[in-house]
């Protein structure tokens, strides 16, 4: 009965060590990523001249709906978020896909 004690211990430091011991890694982000709800566009294709806007509208428009730019994180590693709202009521015009 103790011997088992002792070998549930010995497994559970072992595997302790395995955890602690690997290295960390970082998960890559795209630069583009979105939903239906809204998304995120990397700073740095903003800094790169990118038309951050059109992009947006078409992301936006896939779903049908309007984008309205809700923050900008202006340094290095940051993003500018965004939402995909509906079309207002009593609006004419529905949204428009970038074609270029």
């Amino acid at each position: 009965m103790r011997m088992n004690g002792r070998w549930i211990m010995a497994a559970a430091t072992f595997a302790c060590g395995i955890a602690m011991s690997a290295p960390a890694q970082a998960d890559w982000v795209p630069p583009f990523k979105g939903n239906d709800t809204g998304g995120i566009i990397a700073y740095a294709l903003y800094q790169q001249g990118a038309d951050i806007k059109a992009m947006a509208v078409d992301h936006c428009a896939r779903y049908g709906k309007v984008v309205k730019l809700t923050g900008a994180d202006a340094q290095y590693g940051g993003y500018i978020s965004f939402a995909c709202v509906w079309v207002p009521p009593g609006s004419a015009d529905r949204p428009l896909r970038a074609a270029y």
